[in-house]
């Protein structure tokens, strides 16, 4: 009978432990100096509210949870900024815990250049200090009267100081690069912008007379190039000496090349 009931307590206790780990919200991110707060209703029966068991990062917190609404504080932790942060909520079946402020473990981006330049083999490096999460880096260029992806190089999220590179193609005449990070909040963080002045002879295309094009465009050097119909229509866009314009329609389009922008006519 001794050993039954133990069975039976021990079937009882693996059902529950399996029913708490099922009914779990795990909140994961890095310390961004700032607690989490959370909705608390009752529970399912009535009797009690919903959560009934905090982890920070496997520790047990000690917050007081038995309320509508709690305060997880992590500078008891003594995190430091943009360490990782796991939050497990444990809550009982049939209610729902809302964590109002999830957004604070988001990586902000706190970065500062302390360097950028760009030599004349196309090579694109900045030294960066203060990040408190990882976030990458949008590589940009100016070219066409715009701002260009090109590129996207991961941050370390480390607080001191990061050094990053990377290969970009530069044009003819004055170049212009920036990196910047967007967070959470969907603001860019720029750079300072970095130029180069490249006194190759500028890149022609042939046919060139802007009238009449024949099946193909041909560039004197490699670069980049897009192409829109009338309409500002992207039609192609690539990397290279000739562009197969043989499937395009009938028309006037623009074209954007090296670092200028012309027109032809696809008869």
């Amino acid at each position: 009978m001794k050993q039954l009931l133990f069975f039976l307590y021990i079937l009882l206790a693996h059902h529950f432990a399996l029913q708490a780990k099922s009914h779990e919200i795990k909140l994961e991110g890095t310390y961004q100096g700032e607690n989490i707060y959370v909705q608390n209703p009752f529970a399912e029966t009535g009797v009690g509210f919903c959560v009934y068991e905090v982890l920070v990062n496997n520790k047990i917190s000690t917050d007081e949870i038995n309320s509508s609404a709690f305060e997880i504080d992590l500078t008891v932790y003594q995190f430091k900024l943009g360490e990782a942060v796991l939050i497990i909520i444990k809550h009982k079946e049939g209610c729902f815990p809302k964590i109002l402020n999830p957004e604070v473990l988001s990586p902000k981006s706190t970065f500062k250049i302390t360097k950028i330049n760009i030599d004349r083999n196309g090579i694109l490096q900045w030294t960066s200090s203060g990040e408190t999460g990882k976030l990458a880096y949008t590589v940009e260029q100016y070219r066409w009267k715009k701002w260009q992806t090109i590129g996207n190089v991961m941050g370390t999220g480390k607080a001191g100081e990061n050094n990053y590179s990377f290969n970009v193609q530069i044009h003819t005449g004055m170049n212009q690069f920036r990196v910047k990070q967007v967070d959470f909040s969907n603001k860019p963080r720029l750079s300072p912008e970095v130029t180069f002045r490249n006194l190759a002879a500028p890149v022609t295309f042939q046919p060139g007379d802007g009238n009449k094009a024949s099946t193909n465009i041909t560039f004197s050097e490699k670069t980049m190039y897009e192409i829109y119909d009338y309409y500002g229509k992207p039609v192609l866009k690539g990397n290279g000496i000739k562009i197969d314009i043989l499937k395009l329609k009938a028309g006037n389009y623009f074209l954007n090349f090296d670092n200028q922008t012309a027109t032809f006519i696809k008869k």
